[in-house]
């Protein structure tokens, strides 16, 4: 799956700016992305290691991404590059 597919849109939210002060960023992704395909592309896309990924399914049924950096990145300044910030 390439890189861009996978990866929808950051999401801005109150909880997604709160996750951010953990190290952690939050994404939309296409529904039939894996883990491995979404680590995969954020890595390539942004240039940063991954620790961890956690996906949910939304209510409007989209699937959610909750992505933990590693501690040589910045969720705030990865944020800031895609203008979440």
């Amino acid at each position: 799956m390439e890189s861009h597919k996978v990866i929808q849109y950051p999401l801005m939210g109150e909880k997604a700016t709160f996750l951010r002060e953990g190290n952690k960023l939050t994404f939309i992704v296409d529904r039939e992305a894996s883990k491995k395909d979404i680590k995969e592309a954020l890595e390539k896309i942004y240039s940063i290691k991954i620790t961890k990924v956690t996906t949910m399914m939304t209510t409007e049924g989209l699937k959610k991404a909750h992505i933990t950096l590693d501690k040589a990145h910045s969720a705030e300044e990865i944020a800031s590059q895609f203008g979440v910030i």
